[in-house]
């Protein structure tokens, strides 16, 4: 890791380079990647150096870059004092771990590029998002994300038992990595709900998959960054981050042209169609925080409670303020006229579905349960939303502890 000088003053206010870097090949990523599902929505034909593709290897190539420099200088520098707290790998290579994941997952993003070229040119158009090379690139965008994520943990964990006035270069230094890592989480859980998000559309809102997707993923990502981050809202935070990251790419190429390119068009639009409108994770997130508040450092000397009971109580929870809100709001998207407009995206279709089916604007038989059904399966939510929690709360542990 690079060395840091106290009072070091100037932008980066000490930070090094790569960890800028990184969080800005995060963000490249994600961008190209909702911009390329806009453009398989809308214009459907594309190459290996489509604009979407180009943004997202252009976020992989300056995550391996710098990651990449950030290592060989450790390694071939003499007496480089970031050696000391760096990680030897191959018995040759010294860097911090979050470099290391964010060169593996560069090179697994590059590589994925020629075999969807091949997948495409062989097979044609993509039916659905994890097809063989789509899971390459999905494995290559979480591991330089969490890269991002972990070189920032290292450097704020420094400050996890200091308070800060604000008022010197270390405080603002603090702060920044405070919200870095923020950022970095909040795009990681983009790409969990995007990978996820064929099982959680609001055509299927008020079926139980799209809960019980929802207690394996969430609890467990949510908890563990929130353990983790320094802020003081952590998780409703990163789940804002997550949910303007969401929106603002499909509330903005709409307004620019596009027109298929491959048939059969039954919905022939000249504009790009936005993706969707995401689960409204503030609301739960809200409550889990609050929570945390209470039960992580309990008040008048009262003993803190396991981890499997706060598990227990943060699953519950979560699931329960997402089903209050969630199905309501699921149920506004689908049926309501007032949702059917540029910003809650139910205007949206793609060129190769047909505007007058049937249930474009309703719940399609298969996509509803009985009351019986649907608190049966909700009931085991519940239980792996505790495990999922259990589990986020372990990783949280480790997260606070990495320092290099």
């Amino acid at each position: 890791m690079e060395s840091v000088k106290p009072g070091m003053a100037g932008w980066r206010l000490g930070i090094p380079v790569y960890i800028y870097a990184v969080v800005f090949s995060s963000l490249c990523v994600l961008m190209g990647l909702l911009w390329d599902i806009m453009w398989h929505m809308s214009i459907g034909r594309d190459g290996l150096l489509a604009p979407p593709h180009v943004v997202i290897y252009v976020g992989a190539v300056v995550s391996g870059l710098f990651s990449a420099y950030q290592i060989l200088q450790l390694t071939f520098t003499k007496n480089h004092p970031g050696r000391v707290v760096s990680i030897p790998f191959w018995g040759i290579f010294y860097g911090s771990l979050g470099a290391m994941f964010s060169v593996w997952g560069a090179l697994a993003m590059l590589t994925s590029a020629p075999f969807d070229d091949w997948w495409h040119n062989t097979y044609g158009l993509d039916v659905q998002i994890l097809t063989p090379p789509h899971t390459i690139l999905a494995i290559g965008i979480m591991t330089v994300q969490f890269g991002a994520m972990v070189g920032v943990l290292a450097l704020q964990n420094q400050y996890r038992n200091q308070t800060l006035r604000l008022d010197t270069d270390a405080d603002r230094r603090a702060t920044r990595l405070k919200w870095f890592f923020a950022i970095a989480a909040g795009l990681l859980l983009m790409v969990l709900y995007t990978l996820m998000s064929e099982s959680m559309r609001r055509h299927e809102s008020h079926h139980s998959r799209y809960y019980v997707t929802a207690a394996i993923i969430f609890p467990f990502y949510l908890l563990a960054v929130g353990r983790a981050s320094l802020l003081r809202w952590p998780i409703t935070t990163i789940s804002a981050i997550y949910m303007i990251g969401m929106l603002l790419p499909s509330w903005i190429l709409p307004f620019f042209p596009a027109t298929p390119r491959l048939g059969p068009v039954m919905n022939p639009i000249t504009h790009y169609q936005a993706f969707l409108f995401p689960v409204v994770l503030v609301i739960p997130a809200l409550g889990v925080d609050w929570l945390m508040h209470r039960f992580e450092n309990p008040a008048d000397g009262k003993r803190k409670l396991n981890d499997w009971l706060l598990a227990g109580i943060y699953g519950v929870a979560f699931m329960v303020l997402l089903l209050a809100v969630q199905w309501p709001f699921g149920e506004f998207l689908q049926t309501s006229p007032y949702a059917n407009n540029a910003f809650f995206l139910s205007n949206s279709w793609t060129y190769d579905s047909s505007p007058d089916w049937e249930y474009r604007f309703a719940y399609a038989p298969w996509n509803l349960q009985s009351p019986a059904d649907f608190l049966f399966a909700f009931g085991k939510g519940l239980l792996y939303a505790t495990l999922s929690a259990r589990v986020g709360l372990l990783w949280g542990n480790w997260m606070k502890r990495v320092v290099r």
